[in-house]
């Protein structure tokens, strides 16, 4: 039996992992990323750091914002004296990687996952620092701030849309003459620019649901793929790795 072939769409800068992880279940990775991503020294990001000792929290929600932080402010996580909450291991590591504690990792590995968490712990009153991407999602720093918390929001990279979209066309190209098994989203705009670069949407949608397994992270993900009406699956627990376990154990049923 030849081995399965998976795509990868996640930004290259954090797809070596999942690759890996294909590789080590038997299967072979195909990388096409349909987003890219790119620190950015805004002034946003300039004016969280200036007010660095009024924070009480601070909410790292992706590994690239510590990268951001490091490239452009090296010495504001060695003297951050504030609470520190995550969202997910592989941020929650590399925080800890740069002598951070992590006081707050939610179970559910999203923005309402968390404000639940802040929630139960009714933490109000206070001023919380969420350096990250201008199109995350809103919720957020809607709900800390409905909670009676001050927010200081702050761009520290872009989400961008492929800077190689050969490589996009040629997933898809590979996608119509079925030679691939299965495709993977790890969040809302891999999908979106996805299909920003698909001419035929439908075609193709329709392809992700019959001919292939398509696998997300999670539930906002897959909130995405219900718009283009695309059947998927997506692990309990909303890591790349339970996700690839979920979809090597769906491919050998």
């Amino acid at each position: 039996m030849s081995k399965p072939v998976v795509a990868i769409t996640r930004p290259k800068d954090r797809a070596q992992k999942a690759c890996e992880i294909v590789e080590k279940l038997g299967g072979e990775a195909i990388l096409a990323p349909t987003l890219d991503l790119q620190p950015v020294n805004t002034d946003s990001l300039k004016e969280l750091v200036a007010r660095k000792d009024e924070l009480d929290w601070i909410i790292f929600t992706s590994p690239t914002t510590i990268v951001s932080l490091n490239k452009f402010h090296p010495d504001f996580l060695k003297t951050l004296n504030c609470k520190l909450a995550v969202i997910g291991n592989k941020t929650g590591k590399l925080a800890e990687k740069n002598g951070l504690t992590v006081d707050l990792m939610p179970e559910d590995f999203t923005a309402e996952g968390l404000v639940e968490e802040f929630k139960k712990s009714k933490i109000t009153g206070k001023t919380i620092g969420i350096p990250r991407t201008a199109s995350a999602r809103p919720v957020l720093p809607q709900e800390l701030e409905k909670l009676g918390n001050e927010v200081i929001l702050a761009e520290a990279y872009k989400s961008l849309f492929p800077m190689d979209q050969n490589a996009v066309k040629t997933l898809i190209s590979k996608i119509e003459n079925k030679e691939i098994d299965a495709i993977t989203f790890t969040s809302p705009l891999t999908v979106e620019n996805f299909f920003e670069i698909v001419d035929d949407k439908d075609k193709i949608a329709k392809l992700l649901s019959d001919n292939l397994l398509t696998v997300c992270i999670g539930p906002i993900t897959a909130r995405v793929l219900e718009k283009y009406g695309i059947s998927y699956i997506y692990p309990d627990t909303y890591t790349v790795p339970d996700m690839m376990e979920l979809l090597f154990k769906k491919l050998n049923e």
